[in-house]
């Protein structure tokens, strides 16, 4: 080889270049050491319920935390520690573009600016039940008296009935309204100012108040016949018989009327103004010093 050739084999090594593989280039993240806050603070309470909201707070480095505020509401307390708002509103009002802030030694974060409405109470109103009906104004004596009024609650509150004036012969249901009874021969009279009233524990009502007359029907007699006593009960002879007594009613323990006949030679006696029913008698006998023996045996008669 000549040394031209040689020279230039030489040259074009020389040339060539063998590839270096190099070190990626390493690019370092940025870290913020700001604060970060969030929460979502209520937009509304009502009068007077209490106001609160807690927000969250979180950063990368350890550092002291400070809240602050702008436009906070007269009504409100805030913590600077905490950034807790807290408070109980005293008017009906709408407290706009609130910004609180959490601020550490790098620099400062802040919420949206929000707004908190303070509404008025929403005043529940109620009705007060109603109360209709048509009670019977008379009726006669051994009758059965039944009456119920017809109420109702536009809020559908329970309802409880009462009564004044209640006559002594009816009873009365509270849960119902129902007055109800037979008056009897010896409850004949007016009865006034009976008044129904039906409450839903808030409001109450009444029926007119009014009166009712139990009247004798006197459609019936009955004759009762009986022997003299001619002795005293312990076997001496009756001397002084003075008269006669007549003992009546609608039930054989309640004899409740009574005529005295004072004429100890009478042997009978008609009973007048009885209603319709069953009647029970008896007869006793008194003496002049006013002594009067046992009930005889009571008797019964039907009156149609």
């Amino acid at each position: 080889m000549s040394f031209a050739s040689f020279a230039r084999s030489a040259l074009l090594c020389a040339l060539v270049v063998t590839p270096v593989s190099l070190p990626a280039t390493v690019v370092a993240a940025t870290v913020s050491k700001l604060p970060t806050i969030s929460g979502k603070p209520a937009s509304g309470v009502t009068l007077p319920n209490l106001y609160t909201f807690q927000p969250v707070v979180t950063q990368s480095v350890v550092s002291r935390i400070k809240f602050t505020i702008r436009n906070k509401p007269d009504w409100a307390q805030f913590d600077t520690t905490t950034g807790r708002l807290s408070g109980r509103p005293n008017r009906a009002q709408t407290y706009s573009n609130i910004v609180i802030y959490a601020i550490n030694w790098y620099g400062y974060a802040s919420l949206p600016a929000f707004s908190i409405t303070v509404s008025r109470p929403v005043v529940v109103s109620n009705t007060a039940p109603t109360i209709s009906g048509h009670p019977a104004l008379a009726i006669n004596a051994g009758a059965t008296y039944s009456f119920t009024p017809t109420a109702s609650d536009a809020e559908r509150n329970a309802l409880t009935f009462s009564i004044q004036g209640k006559p002594a012969w009816a009873t009365f249901n509270p849960a119902s309204g129902a007055m109800s009874g037979t008056p009897r021969a010896a409850d004949v009279g007016t009865y006034a100012k009976i008044l129904i009233s039906v409450s839903d524990g808030k409001a109450s009502a009444s029926l007119p108040a009014f009166t009712v007359s139990v009247n004798q029907i006197s459609t019936g007699n009955a004759t009762l016949d009986w022997i003299p006593p001619t002795e005293n009960s312990d076997g001496t002879v009756l001397t002084d018989l003075a008269g006669y007594r007549v003992h009546y009613g609608s039930s054989p323990d309640q004899l409740t009327q009574s005529v005295s006949l004072a004429n100890p030679g009478l042997t009978s006696y008609v009973v007048d103004d009885l209603s319709p029913g069953t009647w029970y008698f008896a007869v006793t006998s008194y003496t002049r010093g006013g002594k009067e023996s046992g009930l005889s045996g009571v008797i019964s008669t039907d009156i149609l």
